[in-house]
């Protein structure tokens, strides 16, 4: 029979009765360095951080994606100084043709 102040590890649970914390709080052998560089098996699910982090990530991607789509219509020409000093745009033509 175990007392209320003995600290003893249970199989399946804690001294107390109680079960476990899910994720890798319960496990012994971690180190400070390993719960540093993998904080987010220590913490609690934060709903309104994970939203701000999608949000902001799919912005990002559609940014690059939109950066992508509009330098196709950038490729094909490019602006030179013409005899007069004015500034034209050009098409870009291939050394290779």
């Amino acid at each position: 029979m175990m007392s209320t102040g003995d600290k003893r590890k249970v199989p399946g649970g804690t001294a107390s009765g109680t079960q476990p914390t899910s994720g890798a709080t319960h496990l012994p052998q971690s180190t400070s360095l390993f719960r540093a560089l993998n904080f987010e098996l220590f913490v609690k699910p934060n709903k309104v951080v994970m939203t701000a982090g999608l949000v902001t990530l799919t912005f990002c991607v559609a940014y690059i994606a939109y950066l992508n789509a509009t330098a196709e219509n950038r490729k094909d020409t490019y602006m030179a100084m013409n005899e007069k000093g004015k500034l034209e745009k050009r098409s870009r033509t291939s050394r290779w043709d």
